[in-house]
């Protein structure tokens, strides 16, 4: 962490006062993969975020890349994207291809994505919140900022303790401490059964080697599902105290911390494109997309100020517009439009994905002008470019589902106009546990983490009835699992998905048979976007700026707890592009020097 002190300057955008600002960078922030950088100043007589940058190193290099590539092979190429997600990439991939294709997936071979992409949901919401963002919450970190805090947190009892087992809330925090405290260590035995039954239905992680346009090529048999169902219900069983043990805890920081609401808080823009396709309506095509994007077992939506404005595939899709600014890129006013209108006849703007174009423009980093290798997605909704965040993913999610109210996933999981409820069955020790997400005051950073924990147990409610849709099947002797197809000479496809920590859209332009234009984007373009052409902040930006500091500790001894926690509230993730690119026909050559074992330095 860099600090530099700064005496009577005001943040940009601020009231006039003689203040004294200090600034502050966390670059790279840990806990999370990737090189994203904060850069702050904070106002230590006013206890607050005057101002932020968030700046991300990395070039995303796919969309240049992918050119003139074999459509067929668009899967396998960019789930290497990440290293963490990247079966929800190739999944994603895999939908445009459908589109593209016009082929359409065997029942089983949904059931089966929706198997392994339930199991990664699990996955890595599970690790990312016991072992990573956790930490922020465990009691060394406690006691390190807000010994007051730790001390209230010895004195209160836990209202479920009788659920997950701790005391008081300090117990919480103890067993959230890395590497020694029981609930952490649990949380990583977990994260072993959850990656076990990801392998089961797409092969391997974190590059599948089971998805194809068309379908699958995994297995189908009793002992897949069953073995898969063993593992999912001692998950189920963990689940029915992960999600009291978080009320708990993050319950007791509002009652801790009067004001602590405000930590993270950003104006309600939420985005969910929704994920887990139903086989008996999704046929892939572009023309019916608005009806079975809208049977999806996460219903996509567009959330602002609360209120549902679209759950309409095709409006999200026509809506995204892909800005600059503050991006290190060239405009491509001038260039090529590659579609100027969808199937239906609509008319496509000049910065859809569809037709973008990727022009790097590396340069010296200027807060004042271009900072960062982030582009900045927005949603128009007609009059407005929205920076639209996915909280996560989870509580965009939970929102989109809740307010539109068409979920019901075979009686476990039902979306009810303004929650979601989820029952999970009997386990082995444990009866039936129903726990309701209720739509929040807040989108904020606590409200983004305790998502987190209600929609692990949503993918494992939705989990159970996919198990028992793909016995059904095998039962039937319906165990196809893929269909043929032929790549045409010109075509348009587009995926929508839910990568782990949101919104996942992959846009495919294909002619003369290969791969005219490709555009993939996650979640951390949207995030993690910087202040775009009008000026507008991204997510991170605007959810740190204005954040009040609860921290005890002054400017010398200063950690940014609530700045940090502001932040990976998000589940910040920027491996979506550790890639490099060198112009045209160059070459790059180094030298390595020997070392003592052999290899080079």
């Amino acid at each position: 962490m860099a600090t530099t002190e700064s005496t009577g300057k005001r943040a940009k955008g601020k009231r006039a006062r003689d203040t004294q600002l200090v600034d502050m960078s966390w670059d790279p922030i840990t806990r999370i993969v990737g090189s994203l950088g904060i850069y702050t100043k904070i106002d230590f007589k006013q206890k607050e975020v005057a101002e932020c940058h968030s700046t991300s190193s990395i070039f995303r290099g796919y969309s240049i890349f992918m050119k003139d590539k074999d459509p067929r092979d668009a899967h396998f190429i960019t789930s290497r994207i990440c290293g963490i997600c990247g079966d929800n990439h190739a999944a994603c991939s895999v939908y445009t291809q459908n589109m593209a294709f016009g082929v359409r997936t065997p029942p089983i071979g949904e059931w089966i994505m929706n198997l392994g992409e339930t199991a990664e949901f699990m996955f890595d919401h599970n690790i990312y919140q016991e072992n990573l963002v956790g930490v922020d919450y465990c009691e060394k970190m406690v006691r390190e900022t807000n010994p007051g805090v730790l001390e209230l947190a010895e004195r209160t009892e836990a209202p479920h303790a009788g659920e997950h087992g701790y005391r008081t809330i300090a117990d919480i925090m103890r067993a959230l401490n890395p590497m020694e405290g029981d609930f952490y260590r649990e949380a990583l035995q977990q994260s072993r059964l959850t990656r076990e039954m990801f392998c089961l239905m797409e092969g391997r992680h974190v590059h599948p080697s089971t998805l194809y346009p068309g379908g699958v090529g995994t297995h189908p048999t009793v002992q897949l599902f069953t073995d898969y169902l063993t593992r999912l219900m001692r998950y189920v069983e963990y689940m029915k105290r992960v999600v009291p043990l978080h009320d708990d805890l993050f319950d007791f920081f509002y009652e801790a911390l009067p004001g602590y609401e405000k930590v993270g808080q950003r104006r309600i823009l939420l985005g969910c494109w929704g994920s887990l396709n139903n086989p008996d309506h999704c046929d892939y095509t572009y023309a019916n997309m608005s009806h079975w994007g809208r049977q999806m077992y996460v219903t996509p939506g567009v959330i602002v100020d609360g209120k549902l404005v679209t759950n309409d595939l095709v409006d999200i899709n026509l809506g995204i517009r892909i800005l600059l600014g503050s991006s290190y890129y060239d405009d491509w006013t001038d260039h090529e439009m590659f579609v100027t209108r969808d199937p239906l006849g609509n008319p496509v703007d000049r910065r859809h994905p569809w037709n973008q174009h990727t022009i790097p423009h590396p340069q010296k980093r200027d807060f004042d002008d271009k900072y960062s290798w982030v582009m900045s997605p927005r949603w128009f909704d007609g009059s407005d470019h929205l920076p639209l965040d996915t909280g996560g993913g989870p509580i965009a999610r939970l929102w989109s589902t809740a307010l539109s109210g068409l979920v019901d996933i075979g009686g476990y999981v039902q979306a009810t106009g303004s929650s979601v409820k989820i029952n999970l069955p009997r386990t082995a020790t444990l009866g039936e546990r129903t726990f309701e997400w209720k739509i929040p005051k807040w989108s904020n950073a606590l409200e983004r983490n305790r998502a987190r924990s209600y929609f692990q147990a949503y993918a494992a409610a939705a989990a159970i009835h996919f198990v028992e849709k793909g016995l059904a099947e095998v039962h039937a002797g319906r165990t196809q699992t893929w269909q043929p197809f032929t790549v045409p000479d010109e075509a348009i496809g587009v995926g929508f998905h839910e990568a782990v920590r949101g919104v996942l859209s992959h846009h495919m332009v294909i002619r003369d048979g290969k791969i005219a234009n490709y555009h993939p984007y996650p979640p951390t373009p949207w995030n993690g976007s910087v202040r775009d052409s009008y000026g507008t902040p991204g997510p991170y930006e605007d959810a740190v700026q204005n954040t009040p500091i609860f921290e005890e500790n002054g400017p010398d001894t200063f950690k940014g707890i609530d700045i940090m926690r502001a932040v990976r509230s998000f589940d910040p993730c920027l491996p979506c592009g550790v890639h490099m690119f060198v112009g045209n026909g160059r070459t790059v050559r180094a030298q390595h020097t020997p070392t003592a074992f052999g290899g080079s330095a």
